[in-house]
């Protein structure tokens, strides 16, 4: 597969062999206002099972924002090393939920926390992980990176690295990176494709700082498109170019 992170689909395979994709806790609340959706969920697991009928190799970091958002209550005066370490706990409960979700859909599923939880799912070894998807099952990381200070933006940098992704996504809920608000200008510009440091000059959001840099240093393309947009993600693992890219290569387009 080529640097750009796109690929041609070659008879009934995906255009990658593996792949991480950032899940926002926000993600799973779908309409609703808090906590999950187990519509959104049923969706999501469905899209999910069509990508792995691509054999395609799929991890999945999720966020804990639709239960808990560690760095909002830190803002209000609680330490921020407990108030991350809450959100951790909120990042497990979805990664059960999904996890059950996938299993409904007839998926092989594992949750691995980088935080010591073993009674309810496994601990991340990186090792154990890659076995899990030599076995086609579906790995979900939990916790973050287990350290507070550090998003999940970042975790999933890190691990998509450590497992040797070819392809970062970042389903949010917008369809892909503008060069400014789209909800406020109407008129903002999509970009199809970035480069990393073109990102961080101009701070359009991609991801965090930590997490674009990490992805930088590994080359580590990122694709950014919406989580809400039904079948967007299989397309992209068909090879559709979808939202944006983001790569070390050619700038703004």
């Amino acid at each position: 597969m080529s640097d750009s992170g796109s690929g041609a689909e070659a008879g009934n395979k995906g255009a990658y062999r593996r792949v991480l994709l950032k899940l926002s806790g926000e993600a799973l609340m779908g309409e609703a206002e808090y906590g999950i959706d187990p519509d959104m969920l049923a969706r999501l697991a469905g899209e999910f099972a069509e990508v792995r009928a691509l054999d395609v190799e799929l991890t999945i970091v999720i966020g804990g924002g639709n239960i808990f958002r560690g760095a909002g209550l830190a803002q209000h005066g609680m330490d921020r090393v407990s108030a991350d370490h809450m959100g951790m706990l909120a990042t497990v409960m979805n990664a059960l939920a999904l996890q059950a979700a996938l299993e409904s859909a007839g998926l092989e599923a594992r949750v691995m926390s980088a935080i010591r939880i073993n009674q309810v799912c496994e601990d991340y070894i990186r090792r154990r992980a890659m076995r899990h998807l030599e076995k086609g099952r579906v790995v979900i990381f939990a916790a973050g990176t287990g350290n507070p200070y550090f998003t999940t933006d970042t975790a999933a940098s890190l691990r998509a690295t450590e497992v040797k992704a070819d392809l970062l996504l970042k389903g949010t809920k917008v369809d892909g990176v503008y060069a400014s608000d789209p909800a406020r200008h109407a008129d903002a510009r999509r970009y199809s494709k970035l480069n990393f440091n073109q990102a961080l000059e101009e701070q359009l959001g991609v991801m965090d700082a930590t997490a674009m840099v990490m992805c930088r240093e590994h080359s580590l393309p990122l694709r950014v498109f919406s989580i809400y947009a039904p079948g967007a993600f299989v397309r992209i693992m068909k090879g559709e170019e979808i939202g944006t890219l983001v790569t070390n290569g050619d700038g703004h387009d």
